[in-house]
């Protein structure tokens, strides 16, 4: 008697999706018969799958993660890890292995937002639509049918983050944190220090490192950087100001390093912006 009843598609993709794109490996469903454990590791691939009904474990890095319907796995298949169906309700799965030129940066950065692996949304209706395009994309393999999937696999990254972090938006950030940044805007053009911020606002400097990055998805340096840079291309285009009165009122302490740090972000010096903008 077979362990499973499935559906799946496996896909090869032109060299130009892998370089360029997001891209499926493999897509389908499982209804599980009998309990049997599945084993990957090293395997140069994204996974995500939802539980759609029934019960079962995964196990990462070996760590166990009791699985119910409802439940969603996100992890990175060079790691060691292993499903199995619990045997009193076997659990049925919706699931996709991606990979891409983006895949590796986007999980490194779920986990540098601390996600889990294991995540319950609020609802399975986004990622159910999700692999049901992706499915019947990998089916019809017409012109368009790479970019299409591309765009549903971000779609998918993009709902797995809202809802690995749904505690961790807007309305969760601290007041102090919230301060910070806005401290961070209205002072930008001064000489900021984290040793001043952290004195100023009553936080130890790892603390404030740490939990800025988490709850901006930047660091404290990058953000402020970002700010005078975006200041900087604002009077770039719309004054008559000088490279020098520029930098330094954006915060910059020499033009030279003002040049530096904008040809770094625009790939163009600020005259060079000036003109072509």
């Amino acid at each position: 008697m077979p362990d499973s009843a499935s559906q799946r598609i496996l896909t090869t993709p032109s060299a130009y999706t892998r370089s360029h794109y997001l891209y499926v490996q493999e897509a389908g469903t499982l209804k599980s018969l009998n309990p049997h454990i599945s084993r990957r590791e090293h395997l140069e691939s994204c996974l995500f799958f939802m539980v759609t009904e029934g019960s079962g474990t995964v196990t990462i890095q070996n760590v166990p993660y009791c699985l119910n319907a409802g439940d969603c796995v996100f992890l990175d298949c060079r790691t060691p890890y292993s499903h199995e169906s619990s045997r009193e309700s076997p659990w049925s799965l919706m699931w996709v292995h991606f990979h891409g030129s983006q895949a590796d940066a986007f999980y490194r950065l779920y986990l540098e937002r601390e996600g889990s692996p294991v995540f319950t949304p609020a609802s399975l209706a986004p990622y159910r639509d999700i692999l049901r395009a992706l499915f019947e994309l990998q089916q019809s393999c017409d012109a368009l049918s790479d970019l299409l999937s591309h765009r549903y696999l971000t779609d998918l990254i993009a709902q797995i983050f809202l809802d690995a972090f749904q505690g961790s938006g807007a309305a969760a950030i601290p007041d102090k944190f919230r301060c910070i940044r806005e401290y961070l805007e209205e002072h930008y053009a001064e000489r900021i220090s984290l040793d001043q911020l952290s004195e100023t606002f009553y936080i130890s400097k790892y603390h404030l490192l740490r939990e800025y990055r988490r709850y901006f998805g930047t660091t404290i340096r990058n953000d402020l950087t970002s700010r005078r840079l975006t200041k900087a291309k604002s009077l770039l285009r719309f004054s008559r100001e000088s490279v020098e009165s520029i930098a330094l009122s954006c915060g910059f302490q020499t033009s030279s390093y003002f040049i530096k740090v904008f040809k770094r972000s625009e790939n163009l010096t600020p005259l060079e912006y000036r003109r072509k903008w």
